[in-house]
């Protein structure tokens, strides 16, 4: 991505989504858009015109935390959007030392053992480029529709963006979708040299006008817990918890856990799919690999 045209369609973008009244402009009167004006966000601010035009073309070098502050309170951004924007800022500036790349980015054997030792919960673990790395018999189990067709490549957004069995998979699909793309953009802005990770985006942005679009959006979004329905071939409709968790020692790598309510349709439904894959039957159309 072009880093200073990624921090002005941002900021342009959180600019014109809030009104004169929103932000408490008073005598915004009638405008041909509804968003703020530059020399409305640089007085809520605190700064001048030509720095915040400045900014605003994608310059963010040399910005004060204390005016990063200040403009994310004027442009109202709240938790995943203000990090972004730091993010940007810090991309922005001198080169920083090179971190050293933990060692164990292969799935150790004490990992694999703990993800194999929950049996009642689709676990696994996933990097920031959506690649799914290790899981547990559950996860592959529930997964596997997506897993076992090597279009997918084990990637959920390419999944999500250009096989059409996703949209039957996944039942609230257009949020599942403004999901995916909200926590790219987030872990773009992280790792904006991230080459495997930038040539994603560009391969869903030339294959997929879905993914396109809300990529141009410019939504930013942490993706730590919430509810996932999805519509197994094998078991029918889960509606699951789920819980996002950072691992310390392989810090490209999320590990995600489904949990279902005590007693719900889900739970039984869990526990079916669980027995078949335990008996190795068929599951998702395919026969899953043991």
């Amino acid at each position: 991505m072009d880093h200073r045209a990624e921090v002005a369609d941002f900021l342009r973008s959180r600019r014109d989504r809030i009104t004169p009244d929103q932000a408490g402009v008073i005598g915004g009167g009638r405008r041909r858009v509804p968003g703020l004006r530059r020399e409305e966000v640089a007085m809520l601010t605190g700064v001048s015109v030509e720095y915040y035009a400045r900014m605003e073309r994608g310059d963010l070098a040399g910005v004060s935390v204390e005016v990063l502050d200040a403009l994310a309170r004027a442009l109202q951004l709240d938790e995943a959007e203000y990090d972004h924007l730091t993010d940007l800022a810090h991309a922005a500036g001198p080169p920083l030392p090179r971190r050293k790349r933990s060692t164990g980015q292969s799935v150790t054997p004490t990992l694999q053992r703990f993800l194999d030792a929950v049996t009642g919960a689709p676990m696994w673990v996933r990097d920031r480029r959506m690649d799914f790395v290790a899981t547990n018999s559950l996860g592959r189990a529930l997964y596997a529709p997506m897993l076992e067709d090597p279009a997918n490549r084990g990637n959920t957004a390419r999944f999500t963006f250009l096989n059409p069995a996703a949209r039957i998979f996944f039942p609230d699909w257009e949020q599942n979708a403004d999901n995916i793309v909200a926590t790219l953009r987030i872990y773009a802005g992280q790792n904006p040299l991230d080459k495997k990770l930038t040539g994603l985006i560009g391969e869903l942005v030339s294959r997929s006008d879905t993914f396109r679009h809300r990529w141009s959006k410019h939504n930013v979004r942490h993706h730590r817990s919430g509810i996932k329905r999805i519509h197994h071939p094998a078991v029918g409709d889960l509606e699951f918890s789920y819980q996002a968790m950072d691992l310390p020692a392989n810090p490209e790598w999320f590990m995600f856990a489904y949990t279902a309510e005590s007693g719900s349709p889900t739970e039984e439904r869990l526990k079916l799919l669980g027995s078949l894959a335990a008996t190795d039957q068929t599951i998702g159309g395919v026969r899953e690999r043991r």
